[in-house]
């Protein structure tokens, strides 16, 4: 007698509201789902596509009341021209060797997540992080991850990003780096080297995660051009006019999901 494979149901649930960490006086809510099983890899595939994000094994998206602030964002590594900002950045971190890692967590990365946090986001959750909070956040991990170490001649680690890789392109989960080489721009060198080795894997995403354009900290993902925004259920190519206002009204053509 033929037996039929029952497939689990997928299971969707909305979190209680808490503080927005990207917006003084207003209330975050999530979306979030299980990774788990023989179709994580697909799930988290297709989940991504429609705007979610990865935390350990949950993908999640906001659904905050009232707010539409957290607009999803991939930039277009086929397409990617450098600005002259982004040159120079290369340019400084010429010598930086970047390598990736299997999904590990150690404690010279704990100590630079560690210092970055203290400095970057002092009043922020992960900032009373211990390191098997972060061995969690790097290893627990259901589909292909890796992290991305970026170092110095001497062998000093000067960042690191969590990365996933998707059917359509690398996704960066989380970045830290050395907050004393703030000149370096290390945080937009991890973003160039991720669009470097998106091209050379034949991938044709980035996905950078939320921009927020009323957020200085997250303002910067908007400056990879060309780059691509979820509005209204379809992937739309970022018009330069929307990331000079606060809201991102202005896009163009509607591109293929």
């Amino acid at each position: 007698m033929l037996q039929r494979s029952v497939r689990r149901p997928q299971f969707f649930y909305t979190t209680a509201p808490l503080p927005c960490p990207y917006l003084p006086g207003r209330t975050e809510r999530k979306v979030v789902t299980e990774l788990a099983g023989a179709d994580a890899e697909g799930l988290h595939d297709r989940l991504s596509r429609a705007g979610f994000r990865r935390s350990h094994n949950i993908a999640y998206s906001p659904v905050c009341p009232g707010c539409q602030a957290c607009i999803p964002i991939r930039i277009d590594a086929r397409a990617f021209e450098p600005d002259r900002t982004q040159r120079r950045v290369a340019r400084d971190n010429a010598g930086v060797i970047a390598a990736e890692m299997p999904p590990r967590a150690s404690a010279e990365q704990f100590s630079l997540f560690n210092r970055y946090q203290k400095v970057r986001h002092a009043d922020g959750d992960m900032a009373a992080m211990g390191f098997y909070d972060y061995r969690a956040m790097v290893e627990d991990t259901p589909i292909s991850s890796s992290i991305v170490e970026l170092r110095d001649g001497a062998d000093r680690l000067l960042g690191a990003c969590l990365t996933d890789r998707l059917s359509d392109g690398l996704s960066a989960v989380y970045s830290f780096y050395d907050p004393g080489e703030e000149k370096r721009s290390i945080g937009t060198y991890i973003v160039l080297w991720l669009i470097a080795r998106a091209r050379e894997l034949g991938l044709p995403y980035v996905y950078l995660g939320y921009w927020v354009p009323e957020s200085r900290k997250m303002a910067y993902k908007a400056r990879f051009r060309p780059s691509e925004v979820l509005m209204g259920g379809s992937w739309r190519v970022l018009a330069e006019e929307a990331v000079q206002t606060p809201i991102a009204a202005t896009m163009t053509t509607s591109v293929e999901a």
